[in-house]
């Protein structure tokens, strides 16, 4: 369903001459394309997500050297791709309720100390997966872990 989504505004940005959004969609399906080779099977709408929050994920490391380095014209470009891969994703949750996840799983794996944060971002990582910024679940498991 998003891979139709996906081909469905691409052939949009076709027509509209959007070439920003035609040329970040056809970097997209090209990463779907590579996942599903490397995969072997059709792409459910959970890899697709993958893929997009990678997508995503580089856009931000992109934007951020390239202001790092003085071009602000090119990272303004990645940001504008990103803002277009967001689109694809499911909504995000709130720190508050991210924070809340935490701290259910932290409970549920009875983790005392660092040394189990493998365990709890273990329990937590498939029910947020896509839905949160996953440093900063990382971030947050640590902040308790430690506290």
């Amino acid at each position: 369903m998003l891979m139709q989504q996906i081909t469905d505004e691409m052939k949009q940005a076709m027509k509209a001459g959007d070439k920003l959004k035609l040329g970040a969609i056809r970097m997209l399906r090209a990463a779907m394309k590579d996942k599903e080779i490397e995969l072997g099977h059709a792409l459910t709408d959970e890899d697709v997500i993958a893929v997009v929050g990678r997508m995503i994920k580089q856009r931000k490391d992109a934007a951020s050297q390239y202001s790092d380095a003085g071009r602000d014209d090119l990272a303004a470009k990645e940001l504008e791709e990103n803002r277009i891969y967001e689109a694809y994703m499911p909504a995000q949750l709130s720190e508050e309720e991210v924070a809340e996840m935490v701290h259910k799983a932290v409970a549920e794996s009875g983790a005392e100390g660092m040394r189990d944060m493998g365990k709890v971002m273990g329990m937590i990582r498939p029910k947020l997966q896509g839905k949160a910024d996953m440093g900063l679940v990382s971030a947050l498991v640590k902040q308790k872990l430690q506290g």
